[in-house]
């Protein structure tokens, strides 16, 4: 079925959206190798300061579903834009560790709006909302592969700050895009609903929610996506720096006219394109697998991932590519899984709050395997993935309890007194 007007723009508005944050998300981890160079500090140091904007990515999901449910979603997803262009504006015009600090945390608070505005807008204002859905996490992947590379291409011409200022004009153009966009943010609701001038939700009502549905199933799927996104961040994070510093990089011969070409970068970014497929191939899964087996299958082939890092560090080219490339297919088929689990083991009613706390999960809580990771790399390589691998162990343990019937949990019924499933 072709999709009306109004769903074409909502679907054009926030694939722009989504692609744009993962474009920056992902073009971090390409600066943190130059900036440990440029600023001559310790990856423990800079580790803290790339945590530091990682973490309200994830810690400002709740606060953003709340306001864009009381200013409307396109007026915060415009912002999160400008925001987010603004940051990295900052961060070239950085000269020293402290102002990048700042630049990554302005990125953080701003992309942090994305998630809950982004949902709830395709939720309430699209008709076809599979479809939408659909390309709207297409357009997510393409931003997680075209951001490393475009960075990593543009450092081989450029010095690091005029990459980020060009990096940040695509943000802005969708700001322009966004300000003339024209649709109904609520033509699926049923009634008169007035987006962006419903009450906030009060801070009782939200308490009352939230206990309601941690006493649900949720609690455990809960802690399991935190163990997803302690595994995804450390390892997206360091994985280039990693990268750059293997034999089988020095040993790699370029051939003249090509020596400022990274093939550390390029191997990223190929695992970052192979996750597409894995995404694609883990949403046919959910419709076959329960989320909960397949979480406890794909953690225990994230452990075994992790700990291949470690011998495959030392071998040659060939052999680090094709882990990267089976690392990067498995790192995104998840998604779909803790994504269907959240739907699987909380009430209809609930299950807005829901994600709100999965983001939080996900992207907040999960930030600290950068701070930790910065310091075990300091020790030690093979630490480094032991300590990954012991993230995907709990998950692994944690989605096996739910198989073996810890999910009678998910007979407990949330009262919440104003949840929405928006």
């Amino acid at each position: 079925m072709a999709l009306n007007a109004n769903d074409r723009s909502i679907a054009g508005f926030t694939m722009a959206g989504h692609a744009l944050v993962h474009w920056f998300e992902t073009a971090i981890p390409i600066f943190l190798v130059v900036w440990l160079a440029e600023f001559d500090v310790s990856i423990a140091l800079l580790g803290l300061v790339v945590a530091l904007g990682y973490a309200p990515f994830g810690i400002g999901a709740l606060p953003g579903g709340i306001l864009a449910d009381r200013y409307g979603t396109k007026r915060l997803i415009v912002l999160c834009l400008a925001g987010m262009s603004l940051a990295f504006l900052v961060l070239a015009m950085s000269t020293s560790i402290y102002a990048i600090a700042v630049g990554l945390l302005l990125w953080g608070i701003a992309a942090s709006i994305y998630h809950p505005a982004g949902l709830s807008l395709i939720s309430t204002g699209v008709e076809e909302r599979g479809t939408v859905f659909a390309w709207h996490g297409i357009a997510g992947n393409a931003g997680i592969a075209l951001g490393p590379f475009v960075a990593a291409t543009l450092l081989i011409f450029l010095d690091w700050q005029y990459v980020a200022a060009i990096l940040a004009a695509p943000g802005l153009l969708a700001v322009l895009y966004g300000l003339t966009a024209e649709f109904e943010p609520t033509a699926a609701v049923e009634g008169d609903v007035d987006a962006g001038a419903d009450e906030a939700l009060s801070l009782s009502d939200l308490v009352s929610n939230s206990k309601a549905l941690f006493a649900s199933a949720f609690a455990i799927v809960f802690v399991i996506v935190t163990f997803e996104g302690l595994y995804y961040r450390g390892m997206l994070t360091y994985l280039p720096e990693i990268l750059h510093g293997l034999p089988a990089m020095d040993a790699l011969a370029l051939p003249d006219g090509l020596e400022g070409i990274e093939p550390a970068d390029y191997i990223y970014v190929g695992l970052l394109v192979v996750g597409m497929a894995g995404q694609y191939v883990g949403g046919k899964l959910t419709d076959r697998v329960p989320p909960a087996r397949g979480l406890a299958v794909l953690f225990a082939i994230f452990t075994v991932l992790a700990l291949a890092f470690i011998p495959v560090t030392t071998m040659g080219l060939w052999a680090v590519v094709a882990l990267c490339g089976v690392f990067g297919f498995f790192l995104f088929a998840i998604q779909p899984f803790y994504q269907n689990a959240v739907a699987v083991y909380t009430p209809a009613d609930s299950r807005g709050l829901s994600y709100g706390y999965t983001y939080l999960g996900e992207f907040g809580l999960g930030a600290a395997s950068i701070a930790l990771g910065g310091f075990v790399l300091d020790v030690s390589l093979g630490w480094f993935f032991v300590m990954i691998a012991a993230f995907a162990l709990m998950g692994m343990l944690l989605s096996a309890a739910l198989v073996a019937g810890l999910d009678w949990f998910a007979d407990a019924e949330p009262t919440p007194e104003t949840a929405t499933d928006d």
